[in-house]
């Protein structure tokens, strides 16, 4: 059965189309490509059918990392298919947790540096778009830190299940 997480930010322009496409390469780093599907999305639609900002695909490349993306805008049906929502920031948190149905449905949203040990107190990946190429790079850094927590996690709840 795949597990399935879907990252989220305001647009999907920036943070989560980084964030998914350094979380697929961990994914298939680990081998377990035909095991998890990645995704992402943003809170609102309003680059629906844009490729990712040209600062993050730019960064992305750079570091060897994939850059194909289409913006979407997160569905609240979108619940029942998915066993885990990755929100970048507490605005993103906040956004899901009023579009999730159920609470059980709410229990399946989590923050991003949550899974950096390191993180402590500040939990949001800041947004890159209005600034400088720099503010991406610390977004990337930012998502590859975390993201070894987040495979962590979810190889654990892959072991869980074939148990």
């Amino acid at each position: 059965m795949t597990y399935r997480v879907c990252f989220v930010c305001t647009g999907n322009i920036c943070r989560s189309p980084m964030a998914a496409s350094v979380f697929r390469a961990r994914v298939a780093e680990a081998g377990l490509e035909g095991l998890v599907e990645v995704d992402s999305a943003g809170t609102g639609g309003w680059h629906e059918g844009e490729a990712a900002d040209s600062r993050a695909a730019s960064v992305l490349a750079e570091h060897g990392y994939g850059t194909e993306h289409v913006a979407r805008r997160f569905e609240p049906s979108w619940f029942d298919r998915l066993d885990l929502v990755i929100a970048l920031d507490t605005g993103h948190l906040k956004a899901l947790r009023r579009l999730a149905p159920t609470e059980s449905h709410a229990s399946k949203i989590r923050l991003l540096r949550s899974y950096d040990p390191a993180a402590h107190d500040d939990l949001d990946v800041p947004d890159p778009y209005y600034g400088a190429r720099d503010g991406f790079e610390e977004c990337l850094e930012m998502v590859e830190t975390a993201s070894t927590g987040l495979l962590a996690a979810i190889r654990e709840q892959l072991e869980g299940r074939a148990a």
